[in-house]
């Protein structure tokens, strides 16, 4: 069978044009294109309990390097900023590849001082509570712990963009910024490796809380079952002589009632003594 459609010589002679041109193209200017989004501006608000983060975006195309931030108040960037003026007027304007890299850099070591300083407040607040645990010292743990997580989950998307970045093997960047991003990576992974210690310490500054809580909740007991252990004898023995029988020996005694108290009097030492000696009044006896 033959088909119906007739086409030309110009037809035959011309190719046709491949299907995933579409495809293509969008590839090849993907190339050219080189785009990071994260949130990883971070500072504190009012202390080192309020953290607080804004939307940061680079774009970079041939020529030229967009950034994008969010309620920026002032300079974002105030080292590659005062880098760029001193560069200001200079012929080599077409590394903007690490430039780029300069920049996301930067805010990663701005995470470093944040991280510092929450650990620094990490190691007193553990201090205090093992010291004097108190509810406002668990409600500052919690914070910290919660700067902690914004932290972490703030960076470490930043290695998954960095990856794609580098298998997507742009030609906008060269190889000093290429190797600088590879090192980004390891920055991250150590960033995140941090706030997992310092989140563990949040953890043991949780369970020291309960310990020392416990612990002052024992040597409330120990106090109550000292003092009964103490008197019950002496309830014992006042509930004796206090028995109203006619034919009681000790009922007529002249000095009776000074034997009783005498009596109650060296049992509560003797008792006192023994626990002593047994270490019960080890936490009072200690100098704070």
């Amino acid at each position: 069978m033959q088909s119906s459609q007739q086409t030309t010589p110009d037809e035959t002679a011309r190719p046709a044009p491949p299907r995933p041109l579409r495809r293509l193209l969008a590839w090849a200017f993907g190339l050219l294109v080189a785009y990071i989004a994260f949130t990883v501006v971070l500072r504190f608000a009012h202390d080192l309990s309020h953290l607080v983060s804004s939307q940061v975006g680079f774009l970079l195309v041939p020529n030229l390097l967009v950034t994008f931030e969010e309620a920026s108040a002032g300079d974002g960037f105030p080292r590659i900023t005062a880098w760029l003026k001193e560069r200001l007027g200079a012929p080599e304007h077409q590394d903007l590849d690490d430039i780029l890299h300069f920049l996301v850099d930067e805010l990663l070591d701005d995470v470093f001082p944040i991280l510092e300083q929450i650990a620094t407040r990490l190691d007193s607040l553990e201090e205090a509570v093992l010291r004097d645990p108190k509810p406002k010292l668990l409600s500052k743990a919690f914070a910290y712990r919660s700067n902690i997580r914004a932290v972490r989950s703030t960076v470490w998307p930043l290695r998954h963009q960095v990856r794609m970045l580098l298998r997507q093997h742009q030609p906008l960047l060269g190889p000093d910024a290429e190797g600088g991003f590879r090192d980004m990576g390891e920055i991250v992974e150590m960033l995140f490796e941090n706030c997992e210690l310092l989140r563990h310490q949040c953890d043991s500054i949780t369970q020291a809380y309960a310990a020392s809580v416990g612990n002052r909740m024992n040597q409330v007991m120990k106090t109550l079952t000292i003092l009964t252990s103490i008197f019950a004898p002496l309830t014992f023995i006042g509930g004796i002589y206090g028995m109203n029988f006619d034919t009681m020996p000790e009922l007529h005694w002249r000095y009776g009632y000074l034997y009783a108290l005498l009596l109650m009097l060296v049992i509560a030492l003797v008792q006192a003594y023994w626990l002593w000696r047994r270490g019960w009044f080890q936490d009072w006896t200690l100098p704070r």
